[in-house]
């Protein structure tokens, strides 16, 4: 599998950094460098002669500037990423999603997510890649796609600003929706945010609307948290995929949840899409031992979008391979910093 990897990066390599396909960002910014990637990184280590991607870059350089030539006039999607402290990030794509979200309806069970049935989507769409990857994934499978939008950036903010009974009655009408959808229409697959599964379960019995399986996306999910969510929100009679992805990423799958793990949950990046790791938040250019918290490093390389060695927001458990999975996983993941302060997630 190492092979495979650094020779999907020298791929990489020759198409961001080739005048003919290169995007202007990196075109110009190897054009600063007293080295050529093309010539001098020829495995994933090598990345290691790139700084950190700065986050910065994608909330004030124009998105044109990310186009690669071999994609100029093909109109593209703008994503965004953030938001609730400024210019929120946004990354341009066209097929990524697609592809993404097409190789994680491969591995869904169709006892557990039944092809031809209907999804329920209730969670962030606007800006957002995830309302196309959803509806692209319910497609995929051959169904339809149900939406309840809500906003996470104004959730955020009423929470922050202390404006709780706002937030509750603003929360209080997202699930109302979605009961009313299972009431009426039909739908087998759910995919929703931790915090919202647990609001929904609390005014509908998940199982008895006919939901078979849950596809479950959010910063953290503890074990205490995930063993509540299928014992008791799904009554131990739906099936539950807990996910981590993001815009910048795609997704990551988790391994099946056995009895020796406990509920915790370790997700395994798409490489060599994407690649994550855990580094020493002090260090970042090192690793941490096996079964140790770090910062969660990504890296993406697609022909759409390169970025190398950017430091996440969040931190994890560093894990090792696993059945289907020859590279590191991620476990436990949530917000970084969140064992010494108080991390507002909001619907998350």
């Amino acid at each position: 599998m190492p092979e495979a990897l650094d020779q999907h990066v020298r791929e990489m390599m020759a198409w961001h950094f080739g005048p003919d396909t290169g995007c202007p960002f990196w075109l110009a910014w190897a054009g600063k460098q007293g080295w050529d990637p093309r010539e001098e990184v020829q495995g994933f280590d090598d990345l290691a002669r790139f700084p950190n991607f700065d986050g910065e870059w994608l909330r004030f350089e124009q998105p044109e500037q990310w186009v690669p030539q071999a994609f100029v006039g093909r109109p593209y999607n703008i994503f965004e990423t953030g938001g609730t402290t400024g210019m929120p990030k946004q990354r341009i794509g066209w097929d990524d999603y697609k592809v993404d979200y097409e190789s994680f309806g491969d591995t869904l069970s169709d006892d557990e997510f039944p092809r031809g049935r209907n999804w329920l989507m209730m969670g962030p769409t606007g800006p957002r890649r995830l309302r196309l990857s959803i509806e692209h994934l319910a497609n995929y499978r051959g169904g339809s796609c149900y939406f309840v939008d809500l906003d996470p950036r104004w959730v955020k903010r009423l929470i922050v600003n202390g404006d709780l009974d706002q937030a509750k009655a603003y929360m209080e009408h997202v699930i109302d929706q979605a009961v009313m959808i299972l009431e009426h229409r039909d739908v087998a697959a759910v995919f929703t945010t931790p915090r919202l599964l647990e609001s929904l379960g609390e005014k509908v019995s998940i199982p008895d609307a006919g939901i078979k399986g849950v596809f479950c996306g959010g910063t953290e999910m503890s074990p205490q948290n995930v063993r509540f969510l299928v014992e008791e929100v799904l009554e131990g009679r739906v099936a539950f995929k807990p996910v981590y992805g993001n815009t910048l990423m795609g997704l990551a799958h988790s391994k099946p949840l056995v009895a020796q793990d406990n509920f915790s949950v370790t997700y395994y990046a798409p490489q060599p899409r994407a690649v994550t790791r855990v580094v020493d938040p002090n260090r970042t250019d090192q690793v941490v031992d096996y079964d140790t918290w770090g910062r969660v490093e990504l890296t993406t390389m697609t022909k759409e979008f390169f970025m190398p060695c950017f430091l996440e927001r969040d931190e994890a458990i560093r894990r090792g391979p696993a059945d289907g999975y020859a590279w590191d996983g991620v476990g436990e993941v949530r917000p970084f910093g969140a064992s010494e302060t108080k991390i507002v997630e909001g619907v998350y």
